[in-house]
């Protein structure tokens, strides 16, 4: 089975969400509505529209998903009430403006699937300027937090595990966000909401947060947990939580901080970030005072010293770099070249292997690198 097929078949057992989904579609969507939902995976959310009696579904979907959810849709009656669009959201058009447009990019913390970019580009092409949007609203919470098992990992590379010094590989570890899972035991004090995306007029660009968090409890502070609670409609919520009785199944976030630091009661930690969603890309800012206002350790953090990215790379793009394509480059230029409306597939595929004979072994092998090029620039 595909492992993207089972990764839906996790979201798909996830009850609470589901539940949560099918309550706020079934609130919002009237009979007769027309319904956008963006990344449609197995096309969930456009089948509880259906039944919630929307008249037209356009469910948009960049991958090979989308096979998948016509099987479903299919299977389940509604083929002639959805329309599927392959591709991702802001590359496509839908013939009509919508009353409702879902979809849940939100990611573990509110802001890494795209929700900003996404719900910013459907708001102005797709919706009407009376349509609703699911989520209307995302929060985004943070608090300060004890995971010794996740610390350990960051930790792994102060230890001469190997027999050699890998300790210059935690100057990448200490700026990455991890993926965890949060028990109320994690938190050594009590969250607080740092930013709120209001969908409905958020435009895309840098979101701040801060928050000030008093520590409740003594422990050791290994850095700030994230995560989120969306507004779906106006009596339905979903959020994962680890406060939360009714949380879905999904991750948080651990932003680490350099220093282990012991904390007790009565200390405060002050936090700021800046995120740039469509880079996703985060800055943190880490400031713990004790009680009577002494300094105890500051940090600051971003996963843009975590990125791999090679001199290579980056020598390509100072701006004095002057570009020349490679042998593939010349060959995609080839077939994009070809793209013009008057030469079929196989056409183009034989070109290619009589232009560029030093990349490819045979026609099949130009063929398989034709397709790629294709199926993603041509239609």
């Amino acid at each position: 089975m595909s492992l993207i097929v089972d990764e839906h078949r996790q979201y798909l057992s996830d009850h609470v969400r589901v539940a949560a989904f099918r309550q706020a579609i079934h609130e919002v969507v009237k009979p007769g509505d027309v319904v956008v939902d963006l990344g449609a995976g197995t096309g969930i959310l456009g089948l509880l529209a259906c039944q919630a009696g929307a008249a037209r579904v356009y469910a948009i979907e960049s991958g090979g998903m989308i096979e998948v959810a016509r099987s479903l849709a299919r299977a389940n009656g509604f083929q002639n009430r959805v329309t599927f669009i392959p591709g991702h959201s802001p590359h496509v058009e839908v013939p009509e403006k919508a009353d409702v447009v879902v979809a849940d990019q939100i990611g573990r913390f509110g802001f890494e699937a795209g929700v900003v970019e996404f719900f910013a580009d459907a708001r102005r092409r797709f919706l009407k300027p009376s349509g609703t949007l699911i989520p209307s609203r995302i929060e985004m919470t943070v608090a300060p937090v004890e995971h010794l098992e996740r610390w350990a990992e960051v930790e792994f590379w102060r230890h001469n595990a190997t027999g050699f010094d890998l300790g210059i590989v935690r100057e990448w570890a200490i700026n990455t966000g991890y993926p965890v899972t949060y028990q109320p035991e994690h938190l050594l004090g009590p969250s607080g909401v740092g930013a709120v995306l209001d969908l409905p007029i958020l435009e895309p660009g840098a979101v701040s947060i801060h928050a000030e968090l008093p520590i409740y409890r003594a422990g050791t502070l290994h850095g700030i947990g994230g995560w989120f609670a969306a507004r779906l409609s106006a009596h339905s919520w979903m959020t994962n939580g680890p406060l939360s009785d009714q949380r879905i199944n999904r991750q948080n976030v651990l932003f680490p901080i350099n220093q282990a630091l012991s904390v007790v009661e009565g200390d405060r930690v002050v936090v700021d970030m800046t995120i740039l969603p469509l880079d996703v890309m985060v800055t943190w800012r880490v400031t713990v005072t004790s009680a009577d206002g002494q300094s105890k350790g500051r940090f600051v953090h971003s996963t843009l010293k975590g990125m791999l990215t090679t001199r290579e790379d980056m020598r390509r793009t100072h701006p004095d770099f002057v570009p020349h394509l490679v042998p593939r480059g010349q060959a995609r230029m080839t077939v994009l070249s070809l793209c013009d409306g008057q030469h079929t597939l196989a056409a183009i595929e034989h070109e290619v292997y009589r232009r560029h004979p030093a990349l490819f072994q045979s026609v099949a092998e130009a063929a398989t690198f034709v397709a790629e090029v294709v199926t993603r620039y041509a239609r």
